[in-house]
């Protein structure tokens, strides 16, 4: 029996726990500069007190940029086993947490294979589940009907849930009145949304947010406050429905908190790049410092195909700002279900704008293996170069199929190789370019 509920109620009490132990010795901390951060929900310790196979990590501005990505099967993709072969290749990719979107079929296994095998932080949106697990219309669906849900995903082990908390049927209003380009553009937002227009009455997320804590605590499951009215094009961005349902959910931290539950808060998904900065700030206030949760930023929306590389622009500014947890973005988005191939561009994509805001945060140790890579540059040691690449496989593959003639540089500058110049230079060598 643990003598606490939650990891936040440990770090309280002060008591170490083997999650915050493990995950302070990542961020090259101790568990006693670590154990405020959690106390004040500073930082969040995603631990569900079932999900055994748990490799810890800790998620906070002040803490290294953590990744998230998103899966699961839809009516269109039906196929757990290539789900399940994207989950290993984003794990072996050094992805933090994996969230469970499925949207069609039995979830439940799937959902417990995760958990009971995946040792990275897994998450899910409840609502989603919501219809497929009672196999009925949106509007015949009950609150208890949505909360029950929300206690099955904390029996099974779950980490995290998104949940929309924030709208209630003032919304419904504001979305009329506002008359944005792109209305709501989350998922589990637009069906809180209908189901409120539809039955009348108010978002259960909200109503019950109570009940919810009290699951939440006895699971330790930590709440990731979903941002229904995120903007979903550059046009919505900043505007009274997001920063509006923005202070709600700095009113439902604190209310968390009051419970030693730990709370994320999402963030936008499409923001022109001079808005991100101080959006984050924002958020950092409203919110109390809880750490900030973000869908890119997408900085344009004329890019299909390529939106790995805007959401990779917008999560460098973003978490180089205060954003403590990177959602990945595939170049699928906005067009199908990521294949994995898909998956591994984008987690890519993300591990590369968060290693470059760690850098701009000052995190420790995170320019050490860039000063190794400039070393291993300079002495024109390829495979010291490899070791310290963040996907050496690929950067093999580049220079393995356009091998230069001289072993010493590259098939692009040859002897003309500015590295190779200057050693010979400098060692009083010869220096031989024809």
């Amino acid at each position: 029996m643990r003598e606490y509920a939650t990891q936040m109620e440990a770090a309280r009490r002060g008591i170490v726990t083997d999650e915050l132990k493990k995950a302070a010795q990542k961020e090259h901390m101790t568990p006693e500069e670590l154990m405020p951060l959690a106390a004040e929900g500073k930082a969040v310790i995603c631990a569900n007190k079932n999900h055994t196979c748990l490799d810890a990590y800790a998620i906070g501005s002040m803490l290294s940029t953590k990744i998230n990505v998103n899966l699961g099967v839809s009516r269109d993709c039906k196929d757990y086993d290539i789900e399940m072969q994207k989950v290993m290749e984003a794990v072996n990719m050094g992805a933090h947490a994996i969230m469970d979107l499925s949207s069609h079929g039995d979830t439940v296994p799937f959902r417990r294979k995760l958990t009971a095998e995946c040792p990275a932080m897994i998450g899910t949106v409840p609502v989603y589940d919501s219809v497929i697990h009672y196999q009925r219309d949106l509007d015949t669906l009950t609150a208890k009907d949505f909360i029950d849900v929300v206690r099955l995903h904390a029996q099974d082990g779950v980490d995290f849930v998104t949940l929309h908390c924030g709208i209630t049927r003032k919304t419904i209003e504001q979305i009329r009145s506002q008359k944005r380009k792109m209305n709501i553009v989350s998922r589990g937002g637009s069906l809180v949304f209908a189901w409120m227009c539809m039955t009348g009455n108010e978002n259960p997320f909200y109503e019950y947010y109570d009940e919810i804590l009290e699951i939440c605590r006895e699971y330790d499951v930590t709440i990731s406050l979903g941002d229904a009215c995120r903007p979903g094009c550059l046009a919505d961005a900043s505007d009274v429905c997001q920063i509006e349902e923005l202070v709600r959910l700095g009113e439902l931290t604190e209310r968390a908190w009051e419970k030693d539950v730990q709370v994320m808060v999402e963030g936008p998904g499409h923001m022109p790049l001079d808005q991100i900065a101080a959006n984050m700030k924002i958020q950092q206030t409203i919110c109390h410092g809880a750490p900030f949760y973000v869908l890119g930023p997408l900085v344009t929306d004329i890019a299909p195909g390529y939106d790995h590389i805007t959401a990779a622009i917008g999560g460098a500014v973003a978490a180089a700002s205060g954003a403590a947890f990177l959602c990945y973005v595939t170049p699928a988005e906005h067009l199908a279900l990521p294949n994995v191939e898909d998956v591994r561009q984008g987690i890519m994509a993300s591990k590369i704008a968060a290693h470059a805001a760690d850098i701009a945060k000052g995190i420790r140790g995170a320019r050490e293996l860039d000063d190794k890579m400039a070393e291993a540059r300079r002495a024109l040691d390829w495979e010291a170069q490899w070791e310290c690449a963040l996907d050496a496989g690929t950067a093999k593959k580049i220079r393995d199929e356009r091998r230069p003639e001289h072993e010493d540089s590259c098939s692009m500058c040859g002897k003309f190789c500015a590295v190779r110049s200057m050693n010979k230079a400098l060692a009083g060598e010869h220096i031989d370019i024809l």
